[in-house]
């Protein structure tokens, strides 16, 4: 007869883990103390529990497990990013970026392992979605991030942003359970204002994420406001227009009272002229928005290529122009594989 799998014990919530400690003529308060370990300190092991009975450690590892991921590959660029591969309890990988700026440090984490949206210009699209990713999985990827930030650079992580591998909002649960812990002071006592959800845009889901009261913020990969243009990008929108995701974006401003940041590469030749950037500072205008002009970090020699400087600059002057804050964010890590998927790619070769 095989053995019978152990239960991740992170899967217990606070309450639970009281009602096993009291089954087993335990006192109520010691789950408490286990459950700072696992979250607040990010342990990895019941041995190093030290102030937990050497009977009690046995008897949670003879029933638990504690699934903690393993940063398994490491790249630092000459700019200072950081880019992890991990692998999880079931040998998959997926990716997390340390991000280090002047005044701040920010960990980009993944929600899924790959992605099924096809997104064109994505090296994680090249990926088979596999599966979405546990609220410990992605803790985890934030305390490691953490720990780099504290080990190399000798500062606090500041930000986080969900831009990594995956799509969020189809592993909904999951992700705001993670934030949840990330927030608490049972956790790591992040403020969600310093917390950023990006999606390809679902609009049902942004919709539910003003339903939920969700305190963090909220970014949408964009890319072009014209549906013709932005459905060769991402066929999502084909199920998503740029309509409904207007629709759904008014609500979420209704509901919220925050601002929406618009993630929008220029790529040569596909949406870099005027009728673009006007459709851009036309869609901005729907709610209060800002844009992130990001530099693209190309995955193949393909079709998609960083525009010129010169059509940034068209888009910049257009939107500016139109009241509209935007802001160019200069690509980090080119030395090393930093576009999203990159690394894992590696991993499946």
């Amino acid at each position: 007869m095989l053995a019978e799998k152990k239960q991740d014990i992170r899967k217990l919530s606070l309450q639970e883990l009281e009602a096993y400690f009291l089954s087993v003529g335990e006192k109520k308060f010691r789950a408490k103390q286990v459950y700072e370990w696992l979250w607040n300190k990010s342990l990895k092991n019941f041995d190093e529990m030290s102030n937990i009975s050497k009977s009690t450690r046995e008897i949670l590892k003879e029933n638990f497990t504690i699934n903690h991921i393993l940063v398994d590959q490491f790249q630092r660029s000459t700019d200072g990013t950081i880019k992890n591969a991990v692998k999880l309890y079931d040998n998959n990988i997926v990716e997390s970026v340390l991000i280090p700026t002047s005044k701040r440090i920010t960990a980009c984490v993944s929600s899924q392992v790959g992605c099924s949206l096809d997104c064109n210009f994505c090296a994680t699209a090249r990926l088979k979605r596999m599966r979405n990713l546990n609220p410990d999985e992605i803790y985890d990827q934030v305390v490691a991030i953490q720990e780099e930030a504290s080990l190399y650079f000798d500062r606090p992580l500041t930000n986080i942003v969900f831009m990594g591998m995956g799509e969020p909002l189809l592993n909904y649960q999951n992700v705001l359970s993670a934030i949840e812990k990330i927030c608490s002071p049972e956790g790591l006592g992040i403020s969600p204002k310093r917390i950023t959800l990006s999606t390809v845009g679902i609009g049902k889901m942004i919709r539910k994420l003003a339903d939920d009261e969700v305190k963090f913020n909220l970014a949408l990969s964009l890319h072009s406001a014209i549906n013709e243009t932005r459905t060769r990008l991402m066929p999502i929108n084909e199920t998503n227009t740029v309509e409904d995701l207007a629709m759904a974006l008014k609500y979420w401003y209704s509901k919220t009272k925050r601002k929406v940041t618009y993630e929008y590469v220029i790529w040569d030749g596909i949406n870099d002229d005027e009728k673009h950037a006007r459709a851009l500072a036309k869609f901005c205008k729907h709610i209060p928005s800002k844009v992130n002009i990001i530099q693209y970090n190309p995955i193949d020699e393909g079709e998609f290529r960083q525009a010129s400087q010169d059509k940034i600059d068209l888009y910049l002057s257009i939107l500016e122009g139109s009241g509209i804050i935007a802001n160019v964010r200069k690509s980090r890590g080119q030395d090393i594989d930093a576009a999203c998927g990159q690394l894992a790619n590696k991993n499946e070769l």
